[in-house]
């Protein structure tokens, strides 16, 4: 634009004096807007200057319209519409003069573009023009058809720019092979005319049209596969020539930057042998001894050598370069890293980052300068070699390059903890060798930057801690002095909190002392003054808190001499203002006051977290989470888009499975298919299963550290609230199906089986429970077991079981059995249900069905039929899994349903 605005003004300069002018000259326009004060003021001005010009066009005087549309192409880069002087660039072009030509092009070019229909009219007018006897006419009529060409011009025109590139002026060549760039963008089977003329432009001399010559090169690589393997074929040779020419060549005033002669083509010139050695052998072995002598040669002190250097590397670890000069490339790399120029250091990490995947090795000896980069005073220098860390850590480096990290913990910006901290817990868990190693480290970033570590990163320590034994003890012991002097690291607290009530005696008695581990003196009191600061401090959170609670009422068991003591603690959150909390509070100072018979069994230590289900748990979560964050595919009927890009074959499409009023549907399809994985997230898109989606998730991400002792589901949840909400003094009425004054941990017999319609008042669920006496949920009714589904490979069974408190619940048992020789493998089960129905499918007890019927999967699944007794229960299934490697997929529909359900 620059260049422009300066043409205009030369041009002004120009005819400022012409005779023929007459009113405003350019420069006095501009100076006019320019001397605006206002928008207002501004448009003023250009509404009268165009009111001028269009008079003038009416008028068809001639010896203004040059002037004039100088004057329209500075309104028009002001952003003021200009169409109507587009017939004027025509009359201009159509000149015979050089000035009017060259306005008109100019104007063209600026106020033109491709889609517009009188560009047309301007064809005949460049062809005459490419044919003149004057060069520079010429060059104009190329740098428009090189801007603004569509592709029938291209069609049309691109004869005559191949003429041209045979022309011996050298800015013709030039012009004319950039020129021919543009047309074989636009018609790419046009390629192949402009192959030889483009390996014959790379034996000029002239910097200029070697430049344009290659570009022309590369974009013929791009369009075709014939003009690459042409170009590969006749062309190697002459870039390597010219690349070692330019290399050699002494100082050349006219092309020097810096003391190097040329970089633009140094540079040009690499790109294009890259796109030309990739994935070809035999190529690549020839560059490899320029391209040494270009990395070896090349000075590293100027910006211009240092370019030249970036792209020598891109072009080394793009084709199939010997291990010695890639080895060299790094070096180079790793020499930008000590560079003091911020954005030369940046791009030496994105390139690192995609060599590592060549060359781990080479990239591995530079560890200690990308470290250095990691502290870097930029964000973003420090961000990306973050991230190259990640992609260096291994087996064998894990452990120094963990310690640095975390050792860099303690000064790091505060804006670059949050990330810091998310990889070292990435690194640790990945590459975690042995459970203490993992377990230090853990403990180390949850003192060092515990606020920043997340739930899930939380949940998984505790998981570990539950399935290592011999480390408990001292896991404990770790977290309680962490605890002392870090006690404002939100996760911290939590993990510890957790950790002393589950192991408090451990941490009083010093049980499980590793060797070289030093004893240390805590009392009974002072681990209940440890989650009483806790509690203290996080009061108003309500997972913190009431994970302090929960630890409380355990010591209580644990330690019966400060049973008083953490009763009047936990009495003190009977009026918090966390409704959670207050909750928790009147329940288990109940449990402490009045429950003495039951407490050890009830507050007993939590069993072993089945570490395998936690992890496979954890990552269906990550993945549903990925997925929701996709835009469904559209699914057309006959294909459908799977999650690996494949399209399903149209010669077993799919039947809606909740199109429930085709009759004619077969009972069950077996197709050789790929399984998609994220189906349960949505059925062919059918808003009916959501309800799937959130059972799901739910049970995928349930929160371990919320609440330890829950017993059955909130008042909410069964969907009766409890709370009795009246003003003081107000009387209360009783509502009926519903117990009056209700303690939720009131007395329940032994001997009682079945719930009683009426509860008597103040009535104390757990009284007379003895410490042996479970506890359990509402008794449920079963029906008949169904077969759901059979063919001649495979067997469901339903059993069913629906809750007496809620008939429109029911719980389906499928058992899964095979029936053939060969174990089924990948087995995943999916349904759907109309939308009066609610569906939540639990996790299946696994993915392998063997062979023979020896054994079987079962999965469960929840319905809620909201029209119960008006509508029965009607399911579509699907069941996809592998046999022996191949993807099979079979699917039906379940009508046999009980009656009642």
């Amino acid at each position: 634009m620059d260049t422009v605005e300066k043409i205009v003004e030369d041009f002004a300069s120009d005819i400022a004096v012409s005779p023929f002018s007459s009113g405003t000259s350019l420069r006095e326009m501009i100076r006019a807007i320019r001397a605006c004060k206002t928008a207002a003021e501004e448009r003023a001005v250009v509404r009268r200057e165009c009111a001028a010009i269009r008079t003038a066009i009416s008028e068809n005087e001639p010896e203004l319209r040059h002037r004039n549309m100088a004057k329209l192409m500075f309104i028009h880069m002001l952003g003021y519409p200009t169409h109507f002087a587009q017939m004027e660039c025509l009359k201009l072009i159509a000149a015979a003069g050089f000035p009017e030509k060259r306005v008109g092009y100019l104007g063209l070019m600026l106020l033109l573009d491709e889609r517009q229909e009188v560009l047309m009219l301007v064809t005949n007018s460049l062809k005459q023009d490419l044919n003149h006897t004057n060069q520079f006419i010429v060059g104009l009529a190329l740098c428009a058809l090189g801007n603004i060409c569509s592709a029938e011009m291209a069609r049309d025109l691109s004869p005559e720019v191949e003429r041209l590139m045979r022309s011996r002026e050298v800015n013709t060549k030039k012009k004319a092979a950039l020129c021919s760039i543009r047309i074989v963008r636009k018609v790419p089977d046009l390629a192949e005319n402009f192959m030889g003329l483009a390996a014959s432009l790379l034996k000029e001399k002239h910097h200029g049209v070697l430049i344009s010559a290659i570009q022309l090169c590369t974009e013929l690589c791009k369009a075709s596969k014939d003009s690459l393997e042409y170009l590969r074929k006749n062309c190697i040779e002459g870039l390597a020539r010219i690349l070692r020419d330019v290399s050699n060549r002494s100082y050349a005033p006219e092309y020097d930057v810096s003391g190097i002669v040329d970089p633009f083509l140094h540079i040009r010139v690499l790109k294009l042998l890259r796109i030309l050695g990739q994935g070809d052998a035999d190529c690549s072995e020839y560059m490899n001894d320029i391209l040494a002598q270009v990395a070896t040669k090349t000075e590293s002190n100027k910006n211009a050598g240092n370019a030249i250097l970036y792209e020598c590397v891109q072009t080394i670890m793009g084709i199939e370069a010997t291990s010695g000069l890639r080895v060299l490339a790094i070096n180079i790399l790793g020499r930008f890293l000590s560079n003091r120029d911020n954005n030369i250091r940046y791009v030496a990490l994105n390139m690192l980052m995609r060599a590592i995947t060549v060359d781990a090795l080479a990239v591995q000896r530079h560890r200690t300068t990308i470290l250095e980069c990691v502290k870097d005073a930029d964000a973003s220098i420090r961000k990306r070699a973050l991230e190259l860390v990640y992609l260096l850590v291994n087996d064998t480096n894990v452990k120094p390059l963990t310690k640095e990290l975390i050792d860099y913990l303690n000064i790091a910006d505060p804006d670059f903890i949050g990330d810091l901290t998310v990889n070292i817990c990435s690194i640790v868990e990945k590459f975690s060798q042995e459970k203490l190693w993992y377990l230090d480290q853990m403990f180390n970033v949850l003192s060092l930057a515990g606020n920043h570590v997340k739930d899930d990163i939380c949940h998984a320590l505790i998981v570990v801690l539950s399935n290592t034994s011999e480390l408990q003890g001292y896991s404990v012991r770790s977290l309680y002095k962490a605890l002392q002097e870090y006690g404002k690291q939100g996760s911290l607290v939590r993990v510890a909190v957790w950790c002393i009530g589950e192991y408090g005696e451990m941490l009083v008695n010093n049980v499980g002392m590793l060797d070289g581990e030093e004893p240390i003196k805590v009392t009974e009191s002072d681990a209940v003054d440890a989650v009483e600061v806790a509690l203290n401090r996080y009061s108003a959170d309500m997972t913190t808190g009431a994970m302090c609670l929960v630890a409380l009422l355990k010591l209580s068991s644990r330690f019966p001499l400060t049973s008083e003591r953490i009763k009047q603690i936990v009495a003190q959150n009977k009026g918090n203002v966390v409704l959670e909390l207050q909750q928790r509070s009147i329940e288990f100072t109940s449990i402490i006051q009045r429950h003495q018979s039951i407490r050890s069994s009830l507050l007993e230590r939590m069993p072993v977290l089945d570490e395998a289900s936690y992890l496979v748990k954890r990552a269906t979560a990550t993945q549903s989470t990925i997925s929701a964050d996709k835009i469904a595919p559209t699914v057309t009927p006959g294909s459908l888009k799977l999650p690996n890009g494949v399209a399903k074959p149209t010669s077993a499409p799919l039947a809606d499975l909740l199109d429930f009023s085709s009759d004619g549907a077969p009972a069950s399809t077996v197709a050789s298919t790929t399984t998609p994985n994220d189906f349960l997230q949505d059925l062919l898109g059918i808003g009916g299963v959501s309800s799937s989606t959130t059972g799901v998730t739910s049970t995928a991400s349930t929160d371990i550290l919320m609440d330890l002792l829950s017993i059955g589901s909130s008042p909410s949840q069964n969907g009766t609230p409890v709370t009795d909400f009246r003003h003081p003094g107000q009387e209360s009425k009783p509502v009926p199906g519903v117990p009056e004054a209700v303690d939720l941990l009131g007395s329940l017999s032994p001997a009682e089986s079945k719930p009683t319609p009426v509860v008597p008042k103040d009535m104390d669920l757990l009284d007379g429970l003895s410490s042996n006496t479970s506890i359990s949920g509402h008794e449920n009714t079963t029906h008949p077991s169904i077969t759901a589904f059979q063919s001649a490979t495979l067997k469901i069974t339903f059993d069913f079981k629906m809750k007496l408190g809620n008939p429109r619940e029911t719980t389906i048992h499928a058992t899964f059995t095979n029936l053939t020789s060969s174990t089924f493998t990948d087995f995943i089960f999916q349904a759907a249900v109309p939308k009066f129905i609610q569906l939540r499918l639990d996790p299946a007890s696994g993915n392998t069905v063997p062979a023979n019927g020896s054994g079987s999967v079962t999965q469960g699944l929840n319905i809620t039929n909201n029209q119960q007794g008006q509508k029965p229960l009607a399911m579509r299934i699907r069941m996809s899994y592998k046999v022996n490697g191949e993807d099979r997929l079979e699917q039906g529909q379940v009508s046999n349903f009980p009656s009642g359900l």
